[in-house]
């Protein structure tokens, strides 16, 4: 499999990535495309003793970088050389498996959607991170790609949670959440009660999982699998998230550092709190799944180190490999709402 990197994205680029794709290939069995300025590139290898590339990484040029400050809508336009445009296009093409970046969220957004396009019948794609919860993990879509929502989007990221939850996480028919303020139906904006009503359907009709609405309270202690939601609400809840697993691990750091006692007690726990650590470290996971595109596509995280990016292509491997993108297709038209439907919501 040959999964395709964007050499230059992110805060840590060139050389977390390239030593993150270097790691992958020698420990995933993967094949991996660094796109970027090749003499950067060269450098890193150069700088830890390695003076011909190694066999399953190739280099592919582009001269240009998408930065942080350029305008996310366009970017990959004006910049046709940079390397999530060239990096893109290879995917189109069919020369690698599945993307990586972790460069701008909102450029690698625009440029998939409008250059590798959406599944036909699609309304938007989705940002899918896996959130750690009290069941081992949950998908949360959408988590930012798309805040102002329709019923019908919140029925599509049901499905494609579905099944990403079903092939990558291993959840035989995962349960599906629908985020909102209360258990009861009639709990949420209009939004959240036509979404209801819609996935309820497609419960009844043995399409997905629904088991109702899920609190964020519920959500965390691992009562769904896939955890379904408007880009606005979803990307509070996983900040949220994020805050308080760091607020937890400083306060946690600061109470065993008290005194001698408080050490040895460290010492005596010291294998749960790694295991805290690490479920709640983001480059465990990789990156966050973009959904409802027609190939794979992984964003990995803005500050990824070599870790995370290694982490980020053994995702890229699974997704590509899931059938998740053929699920989509195959069941397109129960994913869809007709126009007499979507009149009446």
């Amino acid at each position: 499999m040959k999964i395709i990197v964007d050499a230059m994205g992110g805060d840590n680029a060139p050389v977390s990535n390239v030593r993150g794709a270097l790691a992958a290939v020698r420990e995933l069995g993967v094949e991996v495309l660094l796109v970027g300025r090749g003499e950067e590139i060269l450098k890193v290898l150069k700088e830890d003793g390695i003076d011909q590339l190694p066999q399953g990484l190739e280099i592919v040029h582009a001269s240009e970088v998408v930065e942080m400050c350029d305008n996310p809508a366009t970017a990959f336009r004006e910049k046709k050389d940079s390397s999530l445009t060239v990096g893109l296009n290879l995917l189109k093409n069919g020369d690698g498996d599945a993307f990586v970046s972790a460069g701008s969220t909102g450029a690698l957004l625009s440029a998939a959607t409008l250059m590798v396009k959406r599944v036909r019948g699609i309304r938007r794609a989705a940002l899918a991170p896996v959130v750690p919860t009290g069941a081992g993990g949950a998908v949360l879509i959408d988590c930012g790609a798309t805040a102002e929502c329709t019923p019908e989007y919140l029925l599509q990221f049901a499905f494609m949670g579905s099944y990403y939850a079903e092939r990558v996480l291993k959840r035989p028919e995962p349960k599906v959440g629908l985020l909102n303020i209360g258990a009861e139906p009639s709990k949420g904006t209009d939004l959240q009660r036509e979404a209801h009503a819609l996935l309820t359907a497609a419960d009844k009709a043995g399409r997905i999982r629904f088991v109702g609405n899920v609190e964020a309270r519920e959500a965390v202690y691992g009562e769904v699998d896939v955890i379904v939601s408007d880009g606005y609400s979803g990307n509070i809840f996983l900040k949220t998230m994020e805050g308080t697993g760091g607020f937890m691990a400083k306060q946690l750091k600061a109470m065993f550092k008290k005194n001698a006692l408080t050490k040895l007690a460290a010492v005596l726990v010291s294998g749960g709190l790694k295991q805290f650590k690490k479920m709640m470290d983001a480059g465990e996971v990789g990156g966050t799944a973009l959904l409802g595109i027609s190939r794979p596509v992984i964003k990995a995280h803005g500050s990824s180190d070599d870790f995370a990016i290694k982490n980020a292509i053994r995702q890229a491997q699974s997704f590509a490999s899931s059938g998740i993108i053929e699920d989509i297709v195959e069941n397109i038209e129960h994913m869809r709402l007709s126009t007499e439907k979507v009149e009446k919501i």
